[in-house]
């Protein structure tokens, strides 16, 4: 058993602590990190010390040469020295970064699937898995190799430049018609993140909502907000539809949904992935759907049907440190007479944006109006590479995504508000750019909006 904290009255290391060694040489330490431990979430547990930093208690095993008679406990405290010293990977606010916010899968424990399908080749005994990658889980010892570098090299660096803002145009938005007589033109407006409000259908449309100040499930520590949310909860529309992405906390925060559920009085609806629905019972909101990869359900506006869809991603879910992809993630495809729009969540590059496509192109010719008309894609958190390239796309795979998709023009999302990983927050639309000058794309194609922006979109003609 290790600790790491912030009382050194206590005996637990202080942040950032040091200690030395005369045998081992950072790189040595730095490999052994990400290679040579495992750590079991069963018998792990985060536990708030003060305001500003975590106490961190992990199981060790180690897997080649012992350290130490197995099973005896070990105390790691700071002392100077003349010797090499090795700086410590976790800052508090790191440790909080991944920990909290579960950035990182965490060891499985061993759950029981409700949903479970042996044909369907994503359903496991425990919960669920992607299709065309298992790497997503990263090994523990990685997480820390990831924050020892960002830690090395100050990472993230801050902006140089705020992320745009303009002050909402709320008569638009609350002068949306709904309903479809007559069918109002349809509008995106960014409001921050993965939160989008989308008036289309004869509906008003809120993608996976975060209001709160910090993506944590403590409003003490946690990632916080960039800029206050580019609508205020008071200042939406009545929402018809709520849809989340997957569980994680910048995707699906507690305090925003029991908010839009009590201003529904019961009528939003909410559409969420399989195994979210118990969850959301709990919290006293009953007016949920859940859908597996490829289900629909069908929102009846004046006697029309609205489809929502759920497709496949590759992402995984947790909201704590042993409840691994025990509910399913995805994307949103939604379908109605004057927009045919894609809704990414998060999620990395693969093969399931070629697969969406081809799964609706029978809806989806050129007689019947063409592909997607809209596509809200993630564009950030997803440095360093070599950790997050199987969990994040980043604006070059984001492209990608937007051509395999054959949509008619895309809109970045998932960046300029919470710090979530090691770029900085203004850095995607920049690697935006590039990634549409490689693919000769011009900007009417894939732009980003401003925070509160609305866009107007062209009705779709069939």
């Amino acid at each position: 058993m290790f600790r790491l904290g912030t009382r050194p009255d206590s005996m637990r290391m202080s942040w950032p602590p040091v200690f030395s060694t005369s045998s081992v040489s950072p790189a040595r330490v730095e490999i052994e990190l990400g290679t040579s431990l495992m750590f079991s979430a069963r018998r792990s547990a985060v536990t708030v010390t003060d305001c500003k930093a975590l106490t961190v208690r992990v199981n060790v095993v180690q897997m080649g040469r012992a350290r130490r008679p197995a099973g005896e406990p070990e105390e790691l405290t700071p002392r100077t020295s003349s010797r090499l010293q090795v700086n410590w990977v976790m800052t508090a606010y790191k440790c909080a970064r991944a920990a909290i916010l579960s950035v990182v899968p965490m060891t499985k424990v061993s759950a029981n699937n409700p949903y479970y399908d042996s044909t369907k080749p994503h359903h496991t005994p425990e919960g669920f898995r992607n299709n065309y990658s298992d790497k997503v889980e990263k090994p523990v010892g990685h997480v820390l190799r990831w924050q020892w570098e960002a830690y090395r090299d100050g990472l993230p660096k801050p902006a140089q430049i705020p992320t745009p803002q303009v002050a909402p145009d709320l008569a638009l938005i609350k002068g949306y018609t709904r309903g479809v007589t007559p069918l109002a033109q349809p509008a995106v407006t960014w409001i921050g993140h993965a939160t989008l409000l989308v008036q289309a259908g004869g509906l008003n449309v809120l993608t996976d909502p975060v209001f709160s100040e910090r993506a944590s499930p403590l409003q003490i520590m946690g990632p916080k907000r960039a800029q206050p949310p580019g609508v205020a909860m008071n200042d939406l529309p009545p929402i018809d539809v709520v849809l989340i992405s997957h569980n994680h906390y910048d995707h699906l925060d507690r305090s925003s949904v029991l908010l839009l559920a009590e201003r529904g009085g019961g009528n939003t609806l909410f559409l969420v992935p399989l195994g979210l629905k118990p969850w959301m019972e709990k919290q006293g909101i009953t007016n949920v759907v859940e859908l597996d990869w490829w289900q629909h359900h069908t929102v009846q506006v004046e006697g029309y049907g609205v489809e929502f869809h759920l497709a496949p991603v590759q992402h995984w879910s947790a909201r704590g440190m042993g409840d691994r992809s025990e509910t399913l993630w995805g994307g949103w495809t939604v379908l109605s007479t004057d927009l045919h729009w894609y809704f990414g969540g998060d999620t990395a590059y693969s093969k399931d944006f070629a697969d969406t496509r081809a799964y609706f192109a029978p809806r989806q010719t050129a007689v019947l109006g063409g592909g997607f008309d809209l596509a809200l894609l993630p564009i950030g958190a997803y440095a360093p590479r070599w950790f997050m390239r199987e969990q994040h796309a980043n604006p070059e795979e984001a492209v990608q995504i937007h051509l395999d998709l054959g949509a008619k023009r895309s809109i970045g999302m998932h960046w300029g508000t919470f710090s979530l990983t090691d770029e900085p927050l203004d850095q995607p639309p920049l690697d935006l750019i590039e990634a549409r000058a490689k693919h000769k794309l011009d900007e009417a194609t894939f732009s980003v909006l401003k925070i509160g922006e609305t866009r107007r979109l062209p009705a779709r003609s069939c």
